[in-house]
């Protein structure tokens, strides 16, 4: 029998697959039957800088606009809300239900230099997208000078 070679990356991925089945185990977003509860669900979100101004774009289906929350804590966005299922028919004998009542809440750390006071967010068609300018931060150099090394000299000099 030959030795299986240690593998990292099949490692990293094993581990990954674990945790999300841990999470879903723990917070209930396995696909079973049974009454509706709350549950946590992240939305999906892409953010980037293009042109000097930071975008992000957040994905938030099934999310009225009075149950949506965006707001800034120190260098933090969040954005929290509330999902609610569609109305529930009682006389219905339901064979699968897997629409819930979802809260939500992200949290994600701001680029440095970015201008909060100028922050804009809109909501279209489930979509939140927030903008705000994005100042290149000062980088300063200087060069720094090297005590005990005269002009034109090595610093160890080999007689």
């Amino acid at each position: 029998m030959l030795p299986i070679r240690f593998d990292p990356i099949r490692e990293l991925s094993t581990l990954q697959r674990e945790m999300d089945d841990l999470f879903k185990r723990m917070f209930g977003s396995t696909r079973e039957s049974g009454e509706a509860g709350m549950m946590m669900a992240s939305p999906v979100v892409n953010s980037y800088i293009k042109d000097g101004v930071f975008h992000l774009e957040a994905e938030l289906p099934g999310v009225e606009n009075d149950k949506l929350d965006v707001r800034l804590d120190g260098r933090d966005l969040v954005i929290s809300g509330e999902r609610r299922d569609s109305k529930k028919t009682e006389e219905a004998n339901y064979l699968l239900r897997e629409s819930r009542m979802s809260s939500f809440e992200r949290r994600m750390t701001l680029p440095v230099g970015a201008d909060t006071d100028k922050a804009h967010a809109t909501y279209t068609n489930g979509v939140l997208e927030v903008t705000m300018p994005v100042k290149a931060p000062e980088l300063s150099g200087r060069k720094i000078p090297i005590e005990g090394l005269q002009a034109g000299k090595k610093s160890k000099e080999i007689h």
